[in-house]
Formats: C-alpha cells, structure tokens, sequence
C-alpha cells in the first residue's frame, strides 16, 4: 500500500510465506507490527492484515525491501537486498515520503551498505525522505520484545511529529 505525499512508508525486509499468500503484509500471527503500530500510537485501534488499506488514511503505506516470499528472511541474498534497495531508493525519489521507515536494521546495513546503521535515525536521505530504522516485529527476533518494540515504534512517531492516534486526540501516554 503506497500512495504519493506520505508521511511514513514502512519497509518490511520481504513477504514471509504467510503474506505472500493473503496478499497482505506481517499477516503471520506472531508478527508484532500491527500490535507495535497501535500501542506507539500510529494507528486509533489494532488493524488486522487484511485493513492494511487503512493506514493510507493515516498518511501511512507499506512495502518490502525485497519483493521475493521466503519462510526466513537469512534466505535471502545478499544481491537481493542490494537489488531490492536500489528499488526502493527509486519508489521512495517517485513517491516523496516525509519518512522511510525500514523495519529490519539488517536489511537496512545490507541494502544501502551501512555496516554500522543501528536502529534509529540514519544520516542517509533520499531525496528529501529522512530514513529511520526500526527493530524487525518478527516473532523470530526475541531479543525486542513488544514492549521495546512499542518504544522504538513510540520515538520515531514523536520524532515524525504524528498525533498519538491510539488516544483519540487525547495526551500523549
């Protein structure tokens, strides 16, 4: 789901078997993008896979580095990210996000060739699209638990200067 003028495309690493199948992206149960989503405050509730369509409402899309489904993203190549990242650099020029989120700091080192990218802001733009870094939700990456997730996610929406959707309008939490 992307759209011109966003004010955040999220970039996952690639379609996982389950989201090559339902068409949708982080549609594996475990996956905590959605959840992390919601309780940083992006979104007012917790959208399922399927309503992803929704985030545009929210100034928000969503896209893979790497077009190609694998069960685990260690089985892609390094060629693919390379590849994959140059797509995207050009989606990003075309379509003129305030931000690139790339979920997936590995991804992000490898795609773009910084081996010393960590999650948070990068130095790199493209065009005029600030890039930041996020943890990858997947289930598999135990070490960012869903309460760090949801601080990580949490940070880069108050940088993105964002309202706390999750609220209504209400104070920050």
């Amino acid at each position: 789901m992307v759209a011109d003028g966003l004010r955040v495309l999220f970039c996952g690493i690639n379609p996982g078997l389950m989201s090559a199948a339902t068409g949708h992206h982080f549609a594996r149960p475990g996956n905590r993008f959605w959840p992390a989503l919601h309780r940083s405050g992006f979104t007012p509730r917790q959208l399922k896979p399927s309503e992803e369509r929704e985030l545009l409402a929210y100034g928000l899309g969503i896209t893979n580095v790497v077009a190609r489904a694998t069960a685990r993203a260690d089985e892609l190549s390094g060629q693919e990210y390379v590849e994959g990242g140059r797509i995207l650099a050009e989606k990003v020029a075309r379509l003129r996000p305030a931000w690139l989120a790339v979920v997936g700091v590995t991804a992000y080192r490898v795609a773009f060739h910084d081996r010393v990218a960590r999650v948070g802001p990068q130095d790199r733009t493209i065009g005029g699209t600030r890039v930041w870094v996020l943890p990858n939700p997947s289930g598999l990456n135990a070490l960012w638990t869903t309460p760090k997730l949801t601080d990580a996610f949490r940070a880069f929406r108050l940088i993105t200067g964002l309202p706390d959707a999750s609220c209504a309008g209400g104070p920050e939490d």
